[in-house]
């Protein structure tokens, strides 16, 4: 994991910036992702091994992924302290539809990329359904950590019995942060994500972050530029 103290942003203020300007002109590209995608705040949570992302901010990300004029004109979820995650979808055609359940699964690692989630009811809706559905929740929840992450028609979700598997392996290495390397390393090789639990009001992430020690002092300086 990083190396971040906790009194790095004072230290930062001492920073020459202009030898960091100098040392890192060369990747614009990679910076501006870098700055699109993690701020200060949450560069030092997910070090920290715990990124929290209230509900008001996935839902907000799911609106964005919902076409107008399209049978689904809502979809919003809701957390719960004893880890429950409700997922509620409005429609043209049958009104409402209700999820409640639970996130077995929500890994990033390399080029392996997906959420499992077990819904908790006899009966589920339509697989189309279901498909539309947690294709937009969970690329809206991996957004706050891997930055936007544009909708494929073709994003691969398996549904056995009760249990929705989503793969956004392919649809993450094809983005902005997938395709972006820093300094020799890709970034999404710098990131792990290794669970999510639902809590009060928003998901907690449970995060690593690797980065080799050649970045370190590159990646806190070029996002802590932005304190200027």
């Amino acid at each position: 994991m990083i190396d971040i103290p906790a009194n790095w942003m004072e230290k930062i203020q001492n920073v020459d910036w202009s030898k960091v300007r100098e040392s890192v002109k060369d990747y614009g590209p990679a910076i501006k992702v870098l700055q699109q995608t993690w701020s200060k705040e949450s560069l030092l949570e997910i070090s920290q091994g715990k990124l929290f992302v209230p509900d008001s901010v996935i839902n907000e990300a799911i609106a964005k992924k919902i076409p107008e004029g399209g049978s689904v004109t809502g979809v919003t979820i809701k957390s719960h302290a004893n880890g429950r995650l409700d997922i509620r979808a409005e429609t043209k055609r049958v009104g409402p539809v209700e999820l409640s359940g639970e996130i077995q699964e929500f890994i990033h690692e390399g080029d392996k990329s997906y959420m499992k989630y077990r819904v908790r009811s006899r009966n589920i809706p339509e697989h189309g359904l279901m498909s539309w559905i947690f294709s937009r929740v969970s690329l809206a929840m991996a957004e706050r950590m891997v930055g936007h992450v544009e909708l494929s028609d073709d994003l691969p979700i398996s549904i056995r019995h009760n249990t929705v598997t989503v793969d956004y392996s392919k649809v993450l290495a094809e983005s902005d942060f997938g395709k972006t390397e820093y300094q020799g390393h890709k970034l999404m090789d710098m990131l792990e994500i290794e669970g999510a639990k639902p809590k009060d009001g928003g998901i907690e992430f449970d995060t690593k972050l690797n980065v080799p020690d050649d970045v370190k002092k590159a990646l806190v300086a070029v996002l802590a530029d932005q304190l200027e």
